[in-house]
């Protein structure tokens, strides 16, 4: 990476190190709703939450993730089984040139057996990588990019009914093209891979119309919109 893209790097990993977590004060009023179940709140927030784990049957496990049949214990003393998927996390950026396009990557996924329209994207399979170097990691294997500019954007959890992953998408921008002789080669579904300028405001029409669908792209995508002035 440039001087100044690990600046921002660095950054971006500070102020995630001094971020505490806030609960959001008061989350309700105290009342219920006047017509429908549930009670009436100005703000809520997830928090941090455990229950007893019984035992763990592991299932599955290589380099990328791994399946396990957890047994937790609910508060009244039951007992239940949850299949947990354990993956390493993602990244995922968001790249604005300066006539505000949106770098869009389209890939063969053969779990879907669809060619998606995203962001560049990828795992945190690099042992003690923050999430931002990764993005930056990203980047410039996908898209051939540097980035001079990097903002955190959004924070989610994928699947969480089975699945641990957590992902974290960055804005990127004063992109430049990385010198060809620090390209990285692409293999498999990556050599196959396009790349696509579109108008940022075109992409968020495509995303509302359904026809790009990934959900770390839809999140981010819509995330940068709802940030803008009104």
């Amino acid at each position: 990476m440039s001087g100044d893209q690990n600046r921002d790097v660095r950054q971006i990993r500070q102020s995630a190190g001094d971020r505490v977590d806030d609960p959001g004060g008061d989350l309700g009023t105290g009342r219920a709703h006047p017509r429908l179940p549930g009670m009436l709140a100005e703000r809520v927030a997830d928090e941090a939450a455990r229950w007893p784990v019984a035992r763990v049957e592991s299932a599955f496990e290589n380099p990328y993730l791994s399946v396990a049949v957890d047994t937790i214990v609910d508060p009244s003393g039951d007992e239940h089984s949850r299949v947990v998927v354990r993956p390493h996390g993602a990244v995922a950026v968001l790249a604005l040139d300066e006539d505000d396009r949106v770098l869009l990557v389209e890939q063969y996924r053969h779990a879907v057996r669809q060619r998606l329209i995203e962001i560049p994207a990828g795992t945190l399979d690099v042992e003690g990588e923050h999430p931002a170097e990764a993005a930056a990691r990203e980047l410039g294997e996908e898209a051939d990019l540097l980035a001079g500019h990097w903002q955190p954007l959004l924070e989610m959890v994928a699947t969480p009914g089975y699945s641990s992953e957590r992902w974290t998408a960055y804005l990127a921008t004063e992109l430049t093209a990385l010198p060809e002789a620090e390209r990285t080669r692409r293999e498999a579904e990556e050599a196959d891979m396009r790349q696509w300028w579109v108008p940022f405001e075109r992409a968020v029409d495509l995303v509302l119309d359904g026809k790009i669908t990934d959900a770390l792209t839809v999140g981010a995508i819509l995330a940068a919109r709802v940030r803008r002035p009104r």
